[in-house]
C-alpha cells in the first residue's frame, strides 16, 4: 500500500510518497505523473515516508525523469538508507538528482 500526496503551486509540483512503491502501487504513481506533469517545471518527490522501492517503482521514476528532462527539473529528497542503497546499486544515483 502507498499513499501519494501531491501539492501543486503554479509550475511547481511536490509529491510525497508513503509506504511501498512496487508492482502494485507503481501504476498509481504513473497515473499521478501522467495527469499532473503537464506544465510542471519543477518536480520534487519527497521519500521521507517511503519504506520500499521495487524495479517497477524505479521505472516510474525513470519515466518521470525523462519527462522532466524535457520541461524542467526533478529532485528527490529525504531518501532513507535502504532506498539510497537501491539507488546506488542500480546506478540511479547517476540519473536522479537526490538531495
Amino acid at each position: 500500500m502507498m499513499n501519494i500526496t501531491k501539492t501543486k503551486n503554479g509550475s511547481n509540483l511536490s509529491i510525497a510518497l508513503e509506504g511501498k512503491l512496487d508492482t502494485t502501487t507503481a501504476p498509481d504513481l504513473d497515473k499521478v505523473f501522467a495527469e499532473n506533469l503537464g506544465g510542471v517545471e519543477n518536480l520534487v518527490i519527497d521519500m521521507e515516508k517511503l519504506e520500499y522501492i521495487s524495479s517497477a517503482g524505479l521505472r516510474s521514476l525513470l519515466v518521470a525523469q525523462k519527462t522532466m528532462n524535457k520541461q524542467g527539473s526533478m529532485k528527490i529528497k529525504n531518501v532513507n538508507e535502504l532506498i539510497m542503497e537501491v539507488f546506488n546499486i542500480t546506478g540511479f544515483v547517476d540519473i536522479l538528482t537526490i538531495e
